[in-house]
């Protein structure tokens, strides 16, 4: 078999030459594959494979490596190279060598039914894939003529082996269609055809699979077979002998896995509703595996209750909507229901002695909408009905969320208690989807259970079933507003009488008080009835998660009902934080030992918690009158000021450095929440109970103030830093944000610092809270100057920064007063130059940076007013920012420009240069949709398109047409006329950003070669 032709590109740069694809050659890199110690050689040998297979030779040496003489691993080479050639290089098989191919593939198929099974499977993946290559014309009855060809009596093979071989054959020909590379027409000429086909298939398999001298090796072949071709959308009423003959299958241990995968693929088939009696007749075969599934769950066989399971979910969750319009059948459906529910309440606890249950939970969910979605009076016949089950669902599912006792838990896995943890989250989605069907009654039933169990006294009850039912509440409380029911102040009354002698109950007391909070902001007189018990669990480590998290959506969601709880609060939150600072620097220089465990003080979920902690009480504060803020916040984040004013005495050192992180991020924490202005409540509507605004400086200001010049002195030391340097950005950042026109007072000075820190080692952190900064002030006369001065510091240094070329040497600081002169002259650079230093090797000053001007010209273009802002310099470094490889930086590149075209005609300077360079940025637009940048920020591009188009039409028609002039630009695949056609496009759509946005998803396809390919069908 010869090829004609070397595909394009088979063979990368750096191939052996052709005529070293020989038998021996590839025979020696085999062995070294397989048997050479030397993982690089392997390496070697895997690529040189790779590059023989897709080469000529490997027409030649294919057939000769599948020899009887040969090992395995090279036949099977043989037969996957073969594979490889039909599959992906059909067009270069003359037609008039194809039924040659097909002839040899047979004989050799035949040759191996007696030999080794993973040669076999490979060489009839490869006729599979001729076969598909053919259908229809060429060979339209592909798979009669298989069944017809292996039926033949003179064949050397026996029967077995003849048999098992064809069943092979057809169980990969469905498979390999399902991942074919054929273009999307001849896919569904291939499938109707498949479909036809059938008719010689099934018959084949309901014999074998019903004749008693079949053995087991051939019947489960046929499952397999049949579950393989099910899933090309095969009519459920002509797989009914099948299916039936599967159930029956199910008996046989052997069979059972085999048998359940191909009920539940031809079940779940999304045709399969449209045969309701076929469905119908499918109900019975379920029922009547009940008794198995008992005797399973029985005997603790797992895989089987499993496997019976997946059928009946498959059933039920595939077809609810369609068994619940068949009136007439109602109880046949409930009772596979039924056996549903008994497969969630499998005995037992997941995932140590079971995993069923978990499979029938989106069954209730499909249940549920499809009997709400039913119009009002069938809804209610099927309430009636269906209520009840539901409401045994709940307990169910509460059983099941229950905890072992201690002792057992204490010998579970931690990779257990992870899938039970999911678990439980998954009941808990489940218990709240329920709540829609059920209603108010589910609280109440809840309550009731809960009641019951905590005011007997006829048994001591455990705290397994008390957890599992306010798991419950937590379930329903955190997403549903529960804020009119009325068991809620009784459950408020219950929590403290329940006896916490357990880690994971206490977790839940917490998480459900957490849940109540909107409800208490609500009813302020329940608040003292829990608040002390969060506070109590404040205390313990092993609650930290819990406790933590509660205090903090009480302080925000009852702020203005905890002044008189304030001093307690405070308080205890104060020792609890003191605490835990106090282990961290003492264990600090022991920290790279002992980082993997979660239990050390310094460990990252404790230091999350130590930060949430300061949220909350950023909240608490806010609701306080001034003079009490200040009293707080001096007795609160003095003992930190004490401790940062040390280490910043300190030679820096990775101990020093982390405990400053985290002081600082206490810091920011609290800042972020403490907002005396109230303008997170602003969007809460105007009934919002709120305090008077208060005169004078506000308290975060005042503090900050106070610590500026400390801050500054840590800066002097850590400023080469960067995770130390966007620590304090931090602060800053979340200031303002918070605060926003309250930060005022601080503007001028941050600004001057600000500029110091980037002017010494440019930093992104820095550049983001410029960005902050302009948004909210620059706009504002009184801020625009030390704004306007900032910004054209940092972007001085910047474009300095995008002069450099390699060095490892840190830039010198600039003095405030002496702004360095912008470059002039950044085309004379070369771009490899560039490519190797100064900005390439910080892309996020560059993606923060672009933001910042983004942001400059969308607040305030004034900006760009200025005579020291070299626009031109700005712009064509743009432009070279499109050229990196970060999306990120592209992207905010791409948002640049997207904001300074529309100013072309508002802002000279602005105008002046696009007339100048614009040609140079559509270039570089282009350059990145030939293929230059990823596909997936095509959507930016077409954005710059569009601005041009609609900002600089006559410009952009000009530029348009010269740009694209160059023969193989910006991709050789392109044609003339495709590139006219184009341009003519774009410069017709000037209203329709979408339109133009998919004309360039069709150019980019074009250019690199995938237009009209199943790759991009979905992009």
């Amino acid at each position: 078999m010869e090829r004609r032709e070397e595909q394009p590109g088979a063979a990368g740069a750096g191939a052996a030459p052709a005529l070293d694809f020989t038998v021996e050659n590839v025979e020696k890199a085999l062995h070294q594959l397989y048997y050479d110690p030397n993982i690089e050689n392997k390496n070697l040998a895997q690529k040189w494979l790779m590059q023989a297979q897709v080469s000529p030779q490997a027409w030649h040496f294919s057939w000769q490596l599948l020899q009887p003489d040969k090992v395995p691993e090279i036949q099977y080479f043989g037969a996957s190279a073969l594979h490889i050639k039909i599959s992906r290089y059909w067009s270069d098989i003359p037609t008039d060598q194809y039924e040659s191919l097909k002839a040899q593939l047979f004989t050799q198929i035949t040759r191996f039914a007696s030999g080794s099974k993973i040669v076999l499977t490979r060489l009839c993946v490869a006729l599979a894939s001729l076969a598909l290559s053919m259908m229809p014309d060429a060979w339209p009855c592909a798979v009669a003529d298989m069944v017809r060809l292996f039926q033949a009596e003179d064949s050397p093979v026996d029967g077995q082996g003849r048999c098992l071989a064809l069943l092979e054959l057809l169980t990969v020909l469905p498979e390999e269609f399902q991942t074919s590379r054929l273009p999307q027409y001849r896919k569904g000429l291939v499938r109707t055809s498949l479909a036809v086909e059938c008719g010689a298939v099934f018959p084949l398999l309901e014999q074998l699979l019903q004749q008693p001298s079949s053995p087991s090796c051939v019947r489960q072949k046929v499952l397999k077979c049949f579950s393989s071709w099910v899933q090309l959308e095969v009519p459920l009423q002509d797989c009914e002998a099948l299916i039936q003959a599967a159930f029956a299958a199910l008996q046989d241990s052997e069979l059972f896995d085999s048998s359940v995968e191909a009920i539940v693929n031809a079940i779940s088939q999304p045709d399969a509703q449209r045969y309701v009696n076929t469905l119908l007749k499918l109900i019975p075969l379920v029922l009547g595996l009940q008794e198995q599934l008992r005797q399973a769950v029985q005997n603790g066989d797992m895989e089987t209750s499993h496997g019976i399971c997946r059928i009946a979910v498959a059933l039920g969750e595939n077809h609810s909507r369609a068994l619940l319009d068949q009136v007439e059948h109602w109880q046949s459906f409930l009772a596979l229901v039924n056996m549903i529910m008994f497969c969630t309440g499998i005995p037992g606890h997941y995932p140590v002695n079971e995993t069923t249950s978990s499979l029938t939970l989106t069954f209730w969910y499909t249940l549920q909408d499809d009997i709400l979605s039913f119009e009002a009076e069938k809804q209610a016949v099927y309430q009636q009905v269906y209520r009840p089950v539901y409401f045994q669902l709940v307990d169910v599912l509460l059983h099941k969320a229950q905890f072992p006792s201690d002792e057992e838990y204490g010998f579970w896995s931690s990779d257990e208690k992870e899938q039970f943890r999911i678990y439980r989250v998954d009941i808990s989605d489940t218990l709240m989807y329920v709540y829609e069907m059920l209603g108010a009654e589910l609280l109440s039933n809840l309550y009731d259970k809960l009641g019951r169990l905590l005011t007997s006294s006829e048994e001591p009850y455990s705290w397994q079933h008390t957890e599992a039912l306010l798991y419950g509440f937590q379930s329903i409380a955190e997403t549903i507003d529960v804020n009119y029911s009325d068991v809620v102040p009784g459950l408020i009354g219950l929590i403290p009488r329940i006896s916490i002698s357990n880690v994971q109950l206490a977790d839940t007391v917490m998480f459900t008080i957490g849940a109540l909070s909107e409800w208490l902001a609500d009813h302020p007189v329940m608040i003292n009835s829990v608040l002390p018990l969060v506070l109590h669990a404040l205390g313990n480590p092993e609650l930290s998660v819990s406790s933590v998290s509660t205090l903090k959506k009480i302080c925000r969601e009852c702020k203005y009902d905890l002044p008189p709880y304030a001093a307690n609060i405070v308080a205890v939150s104060q020792d609890v934080l003191m605490k835990q600072i106090h282990k961290r620097l003492i264990f600090l220089p022991t920290l790279q030992l002992d980082v993997a465990r979660t239990d050390h003080p310094c460990s990252a979920p404790q230091t999350s918690q130590c930060m949430w902690l300061m949220q909350a009480l950023g909240f608490l504060l806010s609701a306080l009158q001034v003079e009490e803020i200040l009293k707080n916040l001096h007795s609160l984040i003095s003992p930190y000021i004490q401790q940062l004013e040390k280490l910043a005495e300190e030679i820096p050192n990775p101990s020093n450095k982390l405990a400053i992180v985290h002081i600082l991020g206490l810091l920011s924490n609290l800042f972020t929440t403490l907002d005396i202005s109230h303008h997170e409540d602003d969007h809460e509507g105007p009934e919002l109970r709120k305090l008077p605004v208060p005169q004078g400086p506000n308290p975060v200001v005042v503090v900050l103030q106070q610590v500026f010049q400390l801050i500054q002195k840590v800066l002097s030391k850590w400023l080469n830093d960067a995770q130390v340097v966007e620590a304090v950005c931090a602060i800053f950042e979340k200031s303002v944000k918070t605060l926003l026109d309250d930060f005022a007072p601080m503007v001028p000075q941050l600004c001057e610092m600000l500029g110091r820190m980037y002017s010494t080692i440019p930093q992104a952190s820095a550049l983001d809270l410029t960005r902050q900064l302009v948004h909210i002030f620059a706009h504002e006369p009184a801020h625009f100057p030390p704004i306007e001065a900032l910004f054209l510091l940092v972007t001085s240094v910047t474009l300095t920064l995008f002069q450099q070329g390699p060095s490892d040497k840190p830039q010198k600081e600039i003095p405030r007063t002496d702004l360095p002169q912008p470059p002039t002259a950044i085309p004379a650079l070369l771009f490899d130059d560039w490519l190797m230093g100064g900005p390439r090797d910080h892309p996020d000053i560059v993606d923060s940076f672009m933001q910042l001007l983004a942001q400059a010209l969308k607040r305030k273009p004034d900006l760009f007013l200025c005579e020291r802002l070299d626009v031109k310099a700005v712009f064509q470094c743009a432009v070279l920012a499109l050229k990196f490889p970060e999306a990120p930086t592209v992207k905010a590149s791409c948002g640049f420009f997207t904001e300074l075209l529309p100013r072309c005609g508002e802002v000279e300077s602005v105008g002046k240069v696009v007339q100048e360079d614009g040609r140079m940025l559509l270039i570089a637009v282009l350059e990145a949709i030939g293929g230059q940048a990823s596909r997936s920020l095509m959507d930016c591009f077409a954005d710059i398109l569009f601005a041009l188009n609609k900002h600089c039409f006559s410009l952009l028609s000009m530029w348009i047409k010269e740009a694209l002039q160059p023969p193989g630009f910006p991709s050789a695949r392109l044609s003339p006329e495709q590139k006219d056609t184009f341009s003519q496009q774009i410069l017709r759509e000037r209203v329709n950003k979408r339109r133009v946005k998919e004309m360039v998803k069709e150019f980019t396809l074009l250019c690199r070669g995938l237009h009209g390919t199943d790759y991009t069908a979905d992009y």
